[in-house]
C-alpha cells in the first residue's frame, strides 16, 4: 500500500476558552489515534491559549493509510459539557473545526520563489510573553493567492520555514481541488461530502456519555475511551456508509 500523508488543522470555533480546550482534546485524540495506527506525527504550527488549550494547531500525519482514515474527520466538531471555566455547573456547547488536507507529492504543486514573501518574527506564547528572543518564527505570504501561513514551533528559522512551506503547499492543493470541484456537476459534488468544511459532523456529549456522528446518524457510548484515540469503530462505520 502506498504511504499517505496529511496535514490536519484544528481551530477553536465558538465558545471562547472552552473551544480552545476542546481543540486541545481533539488534538490529543488524533495524536493517540495516530500512535495506535503506527503513524508518524509532527507539529507544524500551534497557537496555545491561556488555559492550555489551542486557538489553532496544525500537524502532519504520515506513514500509513492516513488519508483514507482521516479524511472523514474534516468538518465542525461540537462538544457539550460543563466547562472547567464554568462555576455554575451549566452545560455549554462549543465547537472546533478540523480540516484534513492531503500532503502534495513532490511534483503536484510548483511554487515560484518570486511568488513568496517571507517574514521572520519572534515566536510568542500565551499572555504575550516571548518564548525566545531570536526571530525564529516564520510567516510566508503566497502573493498570487493571498494565502498566509505561519510556523513558530521550532527553535530555528529553517525548520519553521520548512513547516510553513508544507502547510502552504497543502492549502494550495486544496484550493485547486475545490476549484476543480466547482466545475463538476451537483451530483458529483454531493458524493464528495467530506470536502465540505463548514458542516457539523459530530457531537461529543459528555453528560450523556455519547458521541454522535451526524452523517451516519449513529451514536456510540464510552466517550472517555473514544477521546483516548479509540476511533476505529466510528471510522469503520463512516467507510461503510460512504460505500453504500
Amino acid at each position: 500500500m502506498e504511504k499517505e500523508a496529511v496535514i490536519v488543522e484544528i481551530r477553536a470555533g465558538t465558545g471562547g476558552e472552552e473551544a480552545a480546550l476542546f481543540a486541545a482534546d481533539l488534538f490529543r485524540m488524533y495524536s493517540k489515534f495516530a500512535n495506535l495506527q503506527g503513524w508518524k506525527q509532527r507539529v507544524l504550527d500551534s497557537h496555545p491559549s491561556e488555559l492550555g488549550g489551542f486557538k489553532e494547531v496544525i500537524f502532519e500525519l504520515k506513514d500509513g493509510d492516513v488519508f483514507s482514515k482521516m479524511k472523514y474527520e474534516g468538518g465542525v466538531h461540537r462538544v457539550q459539557r460543563i466547562p472547567k471555566t464554568e462555576k455554575g455547573g451549566r452545560i455549554h456547547t462549543s465547537t472546533s473545526s478540523v480540516a484534513v488536507l492531503p500532503k502534495p507529492k513532490k511534483a503536484e504543486i510548483k511554487i515560484k520563489p518570486e511568488d513568496l514573501r517571507i517574514d521572520f518574527y519572534r515566536a510568542s506564547g500565551p499572555g504575550g510573553q516571548y518564548v525566545q528572543k531570536r526571530e525564529s518564527a516564520v510567516r510566508i505570504t503566497h502573493l498570487p493567492s493571498g494565502t498566509v501561513v505561519t510556523s513558530q514551533t521550532e527553535r530555528n528559522q529553517l525548520q519553521n520555514k520548512e513547516n510553513a512551506m508544507a502547510i502552504l503547499e497543502a492549502r494550495l492543493l486544496e484550493k485547486r481541488a475545490l476549484q476543480e470541484l466547482e466545475k463538476l456537476g451537483e451530483k458529483r459534488k454531493a458524493q464528495i461530502k467530506w470536502a465540505k468544511r463548514a458542516e457539523k459532523i459530530r457531537t461529543y456529549n459528555f453528560p450523556q456519555d455519547r458521541v454522535t456522528d451526524h452523517r451516519v446518524k449513529k451514536s456510540w457510548r464510552g466517550i472517555e475511551e473514544i477521546m483516548t484515540g479509540r476511533l476505529d469503530l466510528i471510522i469503520k462505520t463512516l467507510i461503510e456508509g460512504e460505500a453504500q
